[in-house]
């Protein structure tokens, strides 16, 4: 049975063999005789399967698939069976681009700002200004280090050699995806094609190659052919170079890259003649100066392995400082360079540069005294100068003054720069009137009114739009305006004055000045320089119980009787005792004094805060902490009450002082009227207000003959209420205390209220305290409120 078995074993070998060595003669019928290639066979000398090398052969007609490409990373496997795995892929290339980007950024942590060359440090110290060295910026953002370039296109001149990557797609009568690598011979091997020479023949020309080659088996094939991983090659960088070492740098590499690799020369090196030493002799000789300033690339070469890059020391510099557009220290490339091929390094000279005064600092180091300087204009002959090393060109600015203009400014349309012409007078800069009717003006004027959606057409606060009446433009003062003269030999300045008002009624007359170029017209208006109240307008308004309230235009020597009548006099509900007359400058100066006044209030209660916290101390353990806590309560308290009097805001009231029986408004003071002032003739009032430390804060009905104490008893009066000094402020604006009453007749209780009176209780507080300094002075802080107009609101605000 043993032997049967192993004889039947031994004919199943034998036919295996015979079927296999007929299917492979049947291959090479279809390789027209091409041998197989010597790397697909199998270490032990065995001729591989069809399977083993990728190639699917059938029967004669089948289509044929070449392939060392497939999913999940098998093709890669494939290759590498097949001997065409690309150096430095797998893995491994993981680990090492790892430990490359960790190398790049701790180099990156370490990178310092460039070391100033000395030339760079003399330029500092005698113009205070570091300017850098010209075409040093283009190195600024250099990598630290650098690997070859990937995926940067592939020249079409560029020659292929060993280990360029190519990557081989057909179809047709065959399918190809396949990648192959130059091998140290100069050729890549095709399974069922053979190996085809790619040494030295150009990127451009690689695809109609592999296509003859391939053709010659097959017909009907489309060959596309691309590039990978193109093979990488060391070069050095040596001399004065920012990092000179060895790189390795793509086989597409020129000069100008792995200049740039290497971070370019550092303070003292040269840009101007960088050399390629190949073989031992110079290659190609690069000016980066043309190439960063004029995009010269015409002397960059491409670079081969072992190839050299050399920067020498820099063979000088100078400096160019003042008005040019690249102000920077340039290298001199030889004795021969001038101003003007420095000037065009630079970007030439901006508009504001005065080419008639240049100064250039030399210096001769054999001279007692090194440094001089010189003076030239940039002309022919001065652009003609040739510079030599430590030079300093400084070319100073224009100076902005105008040769022809005359200047309007003040209360016009807008400031502006004319031309001067011969025999120009005012009237040719301010052709007419309407020429100072200001931007403000014109705003106020368009803001009038606004096209809404509602109904009214107007946007207005009724409570404005009389204040505004008439205040459309801004009134200018004819009077006088101003020509302001340069005399340029002793440089004094003369005011010129003239009459703007006679410049447009007469402009034949002497106020029609003749003009000079340089001189600068300023119009005022009434605001700016204040002219007598004669000449002002007057624009006043009167509200409340007159027949015809409104605004009215007066004059100076106008009176409120003169303004009461232009109204059409009081009705019959007028009351004269609460006639409230209001001014808007007496409003800024009460304004002033009100934060004057809350100042001085403020420094006493810190002067107070201080002399209790000195008295804190020679108490100890649990009064001490009691009287602390006290103090800050009452430091709260007081600072709370003088914020609020901060804010209060005074009306610009006017007092007249009247006598409240008095009915007659013929009794009003004689006030002069000034633009902007307001009368308020009220109705009678019904009332009488009670605020302070009372049972209930009311307004009872004004009665004949009422005293205060009666209103005292109506509202009933707290436990802490301080009647002592109980005050009525007058509907008027002025205040009564028990102080201006004497000692008679009850004191304050016994004052008659009038409609419209507001009587104040105040409280009684601790005599220690900061804020009772300010309550023990209430009779004059009452004075002082009623003189800023600031009335019952302002005991109310305090209060609350």
């Amino acid at each position: 049975m043993f032997k049967f078995t192993k004889s039947f074993m031994a004919v199943a070998l034998a036919v295996a063999s015979i079927s296999a060595s007929a299917q492979i003669s049947a291959d090479k019928a279809d390789l027209f005789g091409q041998d197989l290639p010597s790397q697909l066979s199998t270490d032990n000398g065995a001729t591989p399967t069809p399977a083993a090398v990728g190639v699917s052969l059938g029967t004669a007609s089948a289509r044929r698939a070449i392939n060392n490409v497939s999913q999940g990373g098998q093709g890669a496997a494939a290759a590498g069976a097949l001997g065409f795995s690309p150096a430095g892929r797998g893995n491994g290339n993981g680990v090492r681009d790892d430990l490359a980007r960790q190398a790049l950024s701790d180099r990156q942590k370490a990178v310092k700002l460039p070391e100033l060359s000395e030339f760079q440090k003399f330029i500092l110290d005698n113009t205070g200004r570091e300017l850098p060295i010209f075409g040093a910026e283009f190195f600024a953002n250099a990598p630290s280090t650098f690997t070859p370039i990937a995926n940067s296109p592939v020249p079409s001149d560029y020659p292929l050699g060993p280990g360029d990557e190519l990557m081989i797609r057909g179809w047709g009568s065959i399918d190809i995806d396949y990648h192959a690598i130059v091998d140290r011979n100069g050729m890549i091997n095709i399974p069922t094609v053979g190996t085809v020479v790619l040494a030295g023949v150009k990127a451009g020309d690689a695809e109609n190659v592999i296509r003859a080659a391939i053709a010659r088996l097959y017909k009907g094939v489309t060959v596309n052919v691309t590039f990978g991983q193109l093979r990488a090659m060391t070069v050095y960088v040596v001399g004065q170079a920012n990092r000179p070492g060895t790189y390795t740098v793509s086989s597409v590499s020129t000069l100008v890259t792995a200049l740039f690799a290497s971070g370019g020369p550092n303070a003292n090196g040269s840009m101007r003649r960088v050399q390629v030493k190949r073989g031992g002799k110079v290659a190609a000789e690069l000016d980066l100066y043309s190439f960063i300033a004029k995009g010269d690339k015409s002397a960059d070469i491409k670079l081969l392995d072992g190839d050299t890059i050399y920067i020498p020391p820099a063979g000088g510099f100078v400096a160019l400082v003042g008005k040019v557009n690249s102000p920077a220290v340039y290298e001199l490339k030889s004795g021969n360079e001038t101003v003007e091929s420095m000037l065009d390094y630079a970007g030439g000279l901006p508009v504001v540069a005065d080419p008639r005064r240049v100064f250039l600092e030399r210096i001769d180091p054999n001279k007692n005294r090194p440094r001089s300087v010189e003076e030239f204009a940039l002309n022919g002959e001065g652009l003609k100068r040739s510079l030599k090393n430590g030079d300093v060109l400084n070319v100073t600015s224009i100076t902005p003054e105008f040769s022809n203009a005359v200047v309007l400014r003040g209360n016009v349309d807008q400031s502006v720069r004319a031309p001067f012409k011969e025999g120009m007078r005012i009237t040719d800069l301010i052709p007419s009137r309407e020429y100072l009717i200001t931007r403000d003006s014109v705003k106020r004027q368009n803001n009038a009114i606004v096209t809404g959606n509602d109904e009214k057409d107007t946007t207005e606060n009724a409570t404005n739009i009389a204040a505004r009446i008439g205040g459309l433009i801004d009134a200018i003062n004819w009077d006088y305006a101003v020509v302001e003269r340069v005399n340029r030999s002793d440089l004094s300045v003369q005011l010129i004055p003239f009459n703007l008002g006679n410049v447009f009624t007469n402009p034949a007359g002497p106020d029609n000045l003749q003009l000079q170029p340089g001189d600068t017209v300023t119009i005022f208006s009434q605001e700016d320089v204040a002219v007598p109240v004669d000449k002002r307008q007057v624009f006043v308004r009167i509200e409340g119980e007159v027949k015809v309230p409104g605004v009215y235009q007066m004059t100076a020597s106008d009176t409120l009787q003169t303004l009461i009548g232009k109204a059409g006099g009081p009705t019959s509900n007028a009351y004269m005792f609460g006639t409230a007359f209001f001014r808007e400058e007496v409003r800024k100066e009460q304004e002033i004094n009100l934060q004057r006044a809350a100042d001085r209030l403020e420094a006493q209660m810190r002067s107070e805060e201080s002399a209790q916290a000195a008295n804190l101390r020679t108490l100890s353990g649990a009064d001490a902490a009691a009287a602390a806590a006290q103090l800050e309560a009452e430091r709260k308290v007081a600072q709370e009450r003088v914020a609020r009097f901060r804010r209060l805001q005074p009306t610009g009231r006017i007092a007249f002082g009247l006598d409240p029986n008095d009915r007659s408004f013929a009794h009003l003071p004689q006030v002069s009227l000034k633009n902007g002032d307001r009368l308020v003739v009220p109705s009678k009032p019904a009332f009488v207000h009670v605020f302070g430390a009372v049972n209930v804060e009311a307004s009872p009905l004004w009665k004949p003959n009422t005293r205060i104490s009666d209103y005292l008893k109506m509202a009933g009066t707290t436990t802490d209420a301080d009647v002592d000094n109980v005050f009525l402020m007058r509907v008027d604006g002025t205040v009564v205390s028990g102080e201006s009453q004497g000692w008679f007749f009850g004191k304050i209780g016994g004052v008659e209220v009038m409609p419209g009176d507001t009587i104040v209780v105040p409280e009684k507080f601790d005599r220690q305290t900061a804020w009772t300094k300010f309550m023990q002075g209430a009779r004059e802080w009452t004075q002082i409120l009623a003189n800023f107009g600031l009335g019952a609101a302002a005991i109310k605000t305090l209060r609350d």
